[in-house]
């Protein structure tokens, strides 16, 4: 069963710095049928414009994941991190006990776009952590490759939870199949382009929640950049 998210069905929030888009209910954005899937609680698509971003706040007890699309993003935290994330990074940091970070666009002529996603630990009060690693075009082009897992594994991202999350590079008429597990949820969202999944067409910003469907079928349409969460 595939239940589709449109894009124009997302909450929306906009400041003279941030144009974020929300798939699931997050902060003044409360749809009690849009709770999340699984341990996946938050995919926003925020747009941050040139010298703005999120000050210093407060996280415990969450794994959130950063993908960039385009620009740059700056993150900083109590921990003592600081880097710079660009497209094919991905970052993740783990609240856990508790941290304050905070995350920039430090160009003065550009914007920067990414996807935040937090998904809930399945331990509570762990150390907190931070990790971030490149994701090249050619890793990610024609496959899905494995940015986040339980335990690192294939050179991915380590998590604190049961959740893998992949990404995919398609250009029109480029295949690659998943096969899912009867207990396992999916979540598809589409960053940017469009796809075909299992022969329904999503665009950028649509979302698709999959269940009881053993093989997900991806076929690119317009240079489509996806990610695929496998979850408990």
């Amino acid at each position: 069963m595939l239940t589709l998210r449109r894009a124009s069905e997302r909450g929306h929030d906009r400041l003279d710095w941030l144009n974020s888009y929300h798939t699931f209910s997050f902060d003044e954005y409360h749809d009690t049928a849009h709770m999340g899937v699984s341990n996946l609680r938050v995919i926003n698509d925020d747009t941050v414009a040139p010298g703005g971003g999120f000050v210093t706040h407060d996280h415990s007890n969450m794994e959130i994941v950063s993908y960039v699309l385009s620009g740059r993003l700056e993150h900083k935290d109590s921990m003592g991190n600081g880097s710079i994330i660009r497209p094919g990074d991905v970052q993740r940091l783990s609240a856990g006990a508790g941290v304050q970070h905070s995350e920039f666009n430090p160009s003065a002529t550009e914007s920067v776009h990414f996807l935040q996603i937090w998904l809930q630990p399945s331990k509570m009060g762990v150390k907190p952590d931070y990790e971030k690693k490149h994701f090249s075009k050619d890793q990610r082009r024609g496959k899905l490759c494995l940015l986040v897992s339980p335990d690192g594994r294939e050179g991915s991202i380590s998590t604190h939870q049961n959740a893998l999350l992949y990404g995919s590079l398609l250009q029109a008429g480029e295949t690659v199949e998943y096969n899912l597990n009867d207990d396992r949820h999916a979540w598809v969202q589409v960053a940017r382009g469009s796809i075909t999944v299992n022969s329904n067409v999503l665009k950028e910003g649509d979302g698709a929640h999959i269940e009881k469907e053993s093989v997900i079928r991806f076929e690119g349409q317009d240079h489509a950049d996806t990610l695929l969460f496998d979850l408990p």
